[in-house]
Formats: C-alpha cells, sequence, structure tokens
C-alpha cells in the first residue's frame, strides 16, 4: 500500500502549483474582496488547461483523471483561495453533471463558453421550503406542446448574480421519480434574477424566479425519473467541495506557521511555547487525516463514480479538517489572522460556509450511519394514519 501520488500526479500537481504561484498568488488579497467574478482569472485558468481537466477531450476537456482536478483545486487555492473557487466551477458542480447528462447539442450550444471561462453554469437545487430534503421542491415543469412551461423559485443557488446558464431542479410530476431538470439560460422571458444577497463569508446569491417561463423541450436535461442520476453524480460535486475547505485550512495552516517562526513574544518566536507546538500538532493531524480520506474517494472514482459513503466520509472529514484548521490558525496568528489585511479570516468565513453547502455535517454525518448499519434511516415525519 502506497500513501504517496504517483509519478504523473506528483509532476502535474507541482506544475500547477508553480503556474498558481507565479500567476495567481500576486494579487491573491484584492482577488479575495473583490465581489465581482474574476473573468479575467477564469479565462486564464482556463488556457492553462484547469478547467475540464476531468472530462472527455471529445467534449472539449482535458482527458485527465478526477485526482488530477482535486489536486488542481488544491495547489491553485494555496496560491489564491478565490481563484480555486473558479477550478471548482469548471470541473465539479452543475458543469459536471451537465457534462454527463448533456445531448450532443446541449454541449455544442454551451460547453464550449464554460470551458473557455467566457460563461458560467449555476445550480437552481434549493428552495424556500426544500434545503436538505430536496425532494420536496415545487418548481414545476408543464409541457405544453414542444415547450416546457416552468413556474417556482429557487434559493442559495452559487454564482447565480454571475452565470448565464441555469440547471435547475425542476417536479415534472409526483414521488421522487417525477423530478428531474433542466437547462435555462439567463434574459429567457419568464426568468428573473432578484438583487444580490450576501453570506457571511462574502459570496453572493440572488433568489431565482420563473413565472411562466417557456423554454424549448431540446432544453430538458434530465426527464421524469432523472433525480436518482442526478444525485449519484451530486457524490463527485462533493470532492470538489471536500477540495477546497482541506485546501483553505492548510494555507491558513500554512500562514500561520510562517507567523510563528518569525513572530516574537517575551523574547522567543511562537513556535517555542509548547502551548502552541501541540496546536499545530493536532491542525497538523487534522488535515493528513482528512487528505488520506479525500484521495481514497477520488481514486475510487477513476473507475467510476465514487461511493456515497467515502464521498461523505471525504467531505465530512475536510469540512471539519479545512475549519477548525483555519480558526484555529487565526488563533495563533492573533490580531493579524483575524484583520482582512490577511487571507486567514478569509479562510475561516469560506470553510464555514461548507459546513453547510452540497450537504450539511449533519447530513453527512446521517449517510456515513446507513453505511455502518447497512440500512437507510428515514428523517421524514411519519405519516398519519
Amino acid at each position: 500500500m502506497n500513501f504517496e501520488l504517483c509519478e504523473e500526479d506528483r509532476t502535474f500537481a507541482e506544475s500547477v502549483g508553480r503556474f498558481a504561484q507565479e500567476k495567481l498568488a500576486p494579487g491573491a488579497l484584492a482577488r479575495a474582496h473583490d465581489q465581482d467574478y474574476p473573468w479575467a482569472t477564469a479565462q486564464l485558468l482556463a488556457q492553462q488547461g484547469l478547467l475540464g481537466i476531468a472530462f472527455e477531450e471529445s467534449d472539449g476537456g482535458q482527458g485527465g483523471t478526477l485526482m488530477h482536478a482535486v489536486l488542481a483545486i488544491q495547489q491553485v487555492a494555496l496560491a489564491c483561495p478565490k481563484s480555486a473557487d473558479i477550478v471548482q466551477a469548471g470541473n465539479f458542480g452543475p458543469i459536471r453533471t451537465f457534462v454527463e447528462y448533456a445531448t450532443s447539442e446541449q454541449k455544442a450550444r454551451f460547453l464550449p463558453d464554460l470551458l473557455a471561462g467566457r460563461k458560467l453554469i449555476s445550480l437552481g437545487m434549493t428552495e424556500p421550503d426544500a434545503g436538505s430534503a430536496a425532494t420536496e421542491l415545487k418548481t414545476s415543469a408543464r409541457q405544453d406542446g414542444d415547450h416546457y412551461v416552468i413556474n417556482g423559485s429557487k434559493i442559495f443557488s452559487t454564482h447565480s448574480p454571475h452565470a448565464d446558464l441555469f440547471l435547475v431542479y425542476v417536479r415534472f410530476g409526483p414521488g421522487v421519480d417525477g423530478i428531474g431538470s433542466v437547462l435555462i439560460e439567463r434574459g429567457t422571458p419568464g426568468f428573473q434574477i432578484g438583487e444580490p444577497s450576501s453570506f457571511m463569508n462574502g459570496e453572493q446569491w440572488s433568489q431565482l424566479y420563473f413565472d411562466d417561463c417557456r423554454i424549448p423541450a431540446a432544453n430538458v436535461l434530465l426527464g421524469v425519473g432523472g433525480f436518482k442520476k442526478q444525485i449519484s453524480g451530486f457524490n463527485v460535486e462533493r470532492l470538489g467541495n471536500a477540495s477546497r475547505a482541506l485546501a483553505l485550512g492548510r494555507y491558513a495552516f500554512n500562514a500561520a506557521r510562517d507567523h510563528a517562526t518569525t513572530r516574537k513574544q517575551f523574547g522567543r518566536e511562537l513556535c517555542e511555547f509548547q502551548g502552541i507546538q501541540w496546536k499545530f500538532a493536532d491542525m497538523a493531524m487534522k488535515l493528513d487525516q482528512a487528505q488520506l480520506l479525500l484521495y481514497r474517494a477520488a481514486l475510487e472514482g477513476e473507475s467510476g463514480l465514487p461511493s456515497a459513503q467515502s464521498t461523505a466520509m471525504a467531505k465530512l472529514a475536510c469540512n471539519l479538517a479545512g475549519w477548525e484548521v483555519s480558526n484555529e490558525a487565526m488563533q495563533v496568528m492573533g490580531g493579524m489572522g483575524f484583520s482582512q489585511e490577511s487571507l486567514v479570516e478569509y479562510c475561516v468565513r469560506r470553510t464555514r460556509g461548507w459546513m453547510i453547502a452540497g450537504g450539511s455535517i449533519e447530513m453527512l454525518k446521517n449517510r456515513i450511519a446507513e453505511g455502518v448499519f447497512g440500512r437507510s434511516f428515514s428523517q421524514r415525519a411519519p405519516r398519519a394514519a
């Protein structure tokens, strides 16, 4: 059993790391606090081949592996945490679901701009009354000739203020089997994007409103019965979330380590105090533990979709490690860590959000427990007799 990256993966990671330190580290602080989407950086990353890494070359991708995509997020994040969002958006989340299930015609229409960093896709999944219980969504799709009429609303959609294309979960009929998804472009009549709201981490989102929004039948991604396919692909999405959370924790760890070896108090470097040493020992252990679980899930994905159990464990471990380590790193750095002159406080705020997005840590624990006991446990209230 070898716990080291293979030579190909190591070489790839080193190459991305060199590029990121040279091209992305300068301006990382300003980029993190800019509300606009960094389109110029997205196009730079596309030119470097860091969007669509694990997609087939016939789809305009790089023909790489899931591990390559995970490594790219981590190496970019270590230089510029904000730029890792772009790598995530170009490899995981709705774009991956789109590539997996889109028709050739749909790919030809949308993929070139998405993979060139010129346009962005956003996921419309969460609703005011349907969060973790995603199957309770109410946004409807009613067929009308060769069109579908969409009605409903979505909230908390990542990149929604800037996206040009939206992959929207809709209900074609009753029950879980009645759920599928459609593609809706910005500017479609009946589709309104609300004013941006901000999360604690500074990320913005806009509520999406569909009022008799008519789309051609050619914009259906997955029809009746498509929900289970979409959710199976969600396991891969969680690896992107996990990769960023862990990488930002490591970024904060590195910053705090540098601080502890140069900052002096009471005539000694901070790293010479035993209490500080113990903090770093705990942080290093948490990062390495989570890294191993992440790599295991990514390697499972080399031969298909990673298991729900492995991805749940990887995301949970990485979310907790990213949050706990960045928070402890901020404590080590004191006022400098808490200041927006440092990216450590940014890492704290971002990692906290990922413990909710993409599957909360509580839902992940439920999923892991189901794997432990080999059975499912319904969280729904019992139906009245």
